[in-house]
């Protein structure tokens, strides 16, 4: 059941809830959308124990409550029931208001007001394979490039303060519930972030399509065998020569066929599935 049905765009609460769009209301209430059926399930699993890996580790305040109109909340029966196996209230909206609150041409219907899920990056301590964002300001590349992370089984994601708001809607939506899933730390400068990686004992290798080190000389040489860190720049120009040099080399991706590069997100999969399958050997 419903706890509450709003069917005007201009109920206060729904002006609240519409604002969450802009990064400044994000980050003064600590809260984000997340839109859709595939992002509202992953976080509502993760309030219900997940797979625990999540950030929230089982806290029933990490969905803050979930609208849907009449028909997402018949056709997702399974997400209205998880939200009241974690105590998280559900709203009936119109159409209208769906329109309002959502962040893309068509919605899918259901959107949850959720709890910031970032975390100290102090309290990430093992570190087998992690991702360090610096200078990317495409939320679309972001969002991918840590579902990518998630799927080859990083530890974690760091967003440097350079790079995009991993709260940005379009950012959450190509995360396709990553999001929720491994520990991710927003903020810190690219060099501090390199710094960690090294305190761990992980190497941290630049991802540069001049690098002088190629990925697969790096595989066959063991460097991917143990620990490692990632660091992939701006979609445009890469990374900053001053933070290429804190790391322990810069590494390309070999292109075998006429394409001049490969777009971040892409390159970014071949890397961390490189290094995973390294890791992973007998």
């Amino acid at each position: 059941m419903a706890s509450h049905e709003f069917t005007s765009v201009r109920s206060p609460r729904i002006k609240g809830v519409r604002r969450l769009a802009k990064r400044t209301f994000r980050q003064r209430e600590r809260r984000f959308l997340a839109e859709g059926p595939q992002a509202v399930r992953e976080a509502l699993a993760a309030v219900n124990g997940g797979d625990g890996r999540s950030p929230y580790g089982g806290a029933a305040h990490g969905v803050v409550e979930v609208y849907a109109t009449a028909e997402a909340m018949r056709r997702h029966i399974d997400l209205m029931d998880a939200a009241h196996t974690a105590g998280v209230p559900t709203h009936r909206v119109s159409l209208d208001v769906m329109s309002e609150l959502a962040q893309t041409i068509t919605p899918q219907g259901v959107i949850a007001v959720c709890e910031f899920v970032d975390v100290p990056l102090e309290s990430v301590t093992d570190v087998r394979l992690a991702v360090v964002l610096s200078h990317v300001r495409d939320p679309g590349n972001a969002g991918t490039v840590l579902r990518t992370a998630d799927a080859a089984g990083a530890d974690v994601v760091i967003f440097t303060d350079a790079s995009v708001d991993p709260y940005n809607g379009k950012c959450v939506r190509a995360s396709a519930g990553s999001l929720f899933h491994l520990p991710v730390v927003v903020g810190v400068p690219a060099a501090r972030a390199v710094d960690f990686l090294h305190g761990t004992g992980a190497r941290a290798w630049a991802a540069d399509g001049g690098g002088d080190r190629d990925l697969h000389q790096l595989a066959d040489d063991g460097d991917l065998d143990g620990p490692v860190g990632w660091v992939f720049g701006n979609e445009a120009w890469g990374l900053p020569e001053e933070i290429v040099r804190l790391t322990d080399g810069a590494v390309s991706v070999p292109i075998y066929g006429g394409a001049e590069s490969l777009n971040l997100a892409t390159a970014a999969a071949v890397c961390l599935y490189t290094t995973a399958r390294q890791q992973r050997r007998p």
